[in-house]
């Protein structure tokens, strides 16, 4: 029986060793940080899942997972401060609460309310709206429901300062949040740009035979603004070549972008150029070298998916989001705490 207390010990060592790398790997903060999931409502009536970071007094321990992330934070702990300032997060197509992570853990350490909504139908789990006709009209209207349910509907919505709205969004969630600033795009100008251009967002829609490259495809609802934003991080925004200068003139607040140079997913061009030459000096522009499209997710952990958590060589993702971070909670603060 000596072999089977042996394979016992084995395996008792290899669970230990594979919980210690889990938790080493863990994304964490340097001051403690509290974290739920509540449940927004959209305009249709159907729930939106919404993690919750926030600053705490409560121990985080490595015990919540979001998709392939593990993070190190105070489940359901009170919430520290008063008069916080709220800063909402839209990921891009396909993504979740698990997509920017890090960047959130960072803003709540820094005393910052951090929520960050899954766009229902267009989120890792649940594709269902992908291509339709109404996806980007129903991504700015979720995400205004979100902002709205910080502010009036979630437990410690009390503590947040109404008046100190920051937004930050990634590809779609880019786009997403330069139309909840006040962008309102030409949609129309989808099917001309994918009929000249080989662009990704065009082979997407095609897969998913989307109306919105039908030359007739209705241009739906004007987009929706908040002016309780009073700043916007976008980094890599796509579909921004539908927004004309006239169609960015309702952006009036400061404007944070990012652009990896080695993004072929969207062209610089054809997208963050479009906004950095239509604001102007709203922008603080920051140009990655070395950075690709998804570069710009949350550093991967113990999972590494390959098709996001690939980098070019020699691109070190977790170095860039430190100092990323750094940069976009400066940001923040001198347009949000002042």
């Amino acid at each position: 029986m000596k072999w089977f207390y042996r394979v016992l010990i084995a395996i008792a060592v290899l669970v230990v060793g594979v919980i210690a790398l889990a938790y080493w790997v863990a994304l964490r903060a340097e001051n403690p940080v509290g974290f739920q999931v509540s449940r927004a409502t959209d305009p249709d009536g159907k729930p939106i899942a919404v993690g919750v970071w926030y600053p705490s007094e409560s121990r985080g321990l490595p015990t919540a997972q979001v998709g392939t992330v593990l993070m190190e934070v105070a489940q359901g702990a009170p919430v520290k401060g008063r008069a916080l300032p709220l800063v909402v997060i839209s990921h891009g197509n396909g993504g979740g609460l698990q997509s920017h992570a890090d960047l959130a853990l960072a803003l709540a350490s820094a005393g910052y309310v951090v929520a960050a909504p899954m766009h229902a139908g267009d989120n890792f789990m649940d594709l269902s709206a992908s291509g339709s006709a109404a996806l980007y009209n129903g991504r700015n209207r979720q995400f205004l429901a979100a902002i709205e349910h910080m502010l009036s509907q979630w437990p410690g919505h009390e503590l947040i300062d109404a008046e100190k709205v920051g937004v930050f969004g990634f590809s779609a969630g880019g786009f997403t949040v330069l139309t909840a600033a006040g962008a309102q795009p030409d949609m129309a100008a989808i099917s001309k740009h994918c009929a000249r251009a080989a662009e990704f967002v065009c082979d997407v829609l095609r897969q998913f035979k989307s109306p919105l490259l039908n030359a007739d495809a209705p241009a739906g609802e004007p987009m929706r603004a908040s002016p309780k934003i009073k700043a916007v991080v976008a980094a890599a925004p796509g579909l921004t070549f539908t927004m004309s200068a006239a169609a960015l003139s309702g952006v009036r607040v400061p404007v944070q972008l990012w652009s990896g140079d080695k993004d072929d997913k969207v062209p610089y061009a054809t997208n963050t150029k479009v906004v950095q030459d239509a604001l102007g000096q709203q922008v603080e522009f920051h140009a990655v070298q070395g950075a690709n499209h998804l570069s710009f997710l949350a550093p991967c952990g113990l999972i590494k998916p390959a098709e996001i958590c690939a980098d070019p060589a020699g691109f070190d993702r977790k170095a860039f989001h430190t100092s990323m971070n750094a940069e976009v909670v400066k940001f923040f603060d001198r347009n949000l705490k002042r």
